[in-house]
């Protein structure tokens, strides 16, 4: 018997054992998945302590609405969509901004720096930090969905439900704000 799977390689058996609420098939869905969802999480949040709480949001979420997946998209897309609205939930909850994560950052250090450049790279990795926290939150999780969870275009308008355009012209808008804004530190 051939057992139907998604990209990931989770079993459908699982989904549909969770959505007769049995306990175990949500186990082995929570095991799966709760590294990924955390990570996104902490990119976004870029605390642990919140990223902890966005994922707790998440999986209960994913508890309540798993009835609701009919497997019109992925279920990777669907879950990305439940940790998309639990971070945005978080922001709005928080009323303020929240750094990325160090990891990110880490992209715009040269890999084998000096000490002194080091030094340097730091005061220019808070700046750059201190930037990308200004963005707007649609445009925030477009870099992280983009970025760090290398998604497709197609795979990122899945997510937030819009089309590959929008995401395409939020990315661009994105680019040109981070572009002005760090424009002054390419300079240094």
């Amino acid at each position: 018997m051939v057992v139907e799977t998604d990209h990931v390689g989770l079993n459908h058996d699982v989904i549909q054992g969770c959505q007769r609420g049995d306990q175990e098939s949500f186990r082995e869905l929570f095991e799966s998945h709760k590294d990924k969802v955390y990570s996104i999480a902490l990119r976004y949040a870029g605390d642990r302590a919140a990223a902890m709480d966005i994922a707790q949001d998440t999986f209960l979420k994913l508890m309540d609405r798993i009835g609701q997946f009919r497997g019109e998209s992925s279920f990777d897309s669907w879950l990305y969509r439940l940790v998309v609205n639990s971070c945005l939930d978080y922001r709005r909850r928080q009323k303020r901004w929240m750094p990325m994560v160090e990891e990110f950052f880490d992209s715009f250090r040269a890999p084998q720096a000096s000490a002194l450049q080091n030094l340097l790279g730091d005061e220019r990795q808070q700046q750059v930090q201190d930037v990308v926290a200004r963005l707007s939150p649609e445009h925030k999780m477009i870099v992280v969905l983009r970025y760090t969870e290398g998604l497709s275009y197609e795979e990122i308008a899945d997510v937030l439900q819009c089309s590959r355009g929008t995401v395409a012209s939020r990315l661009n808008r994105a680019h040109k704000v981070l572009e002005r804004r760090l424009s002054g530190l390419a300079q240094r």
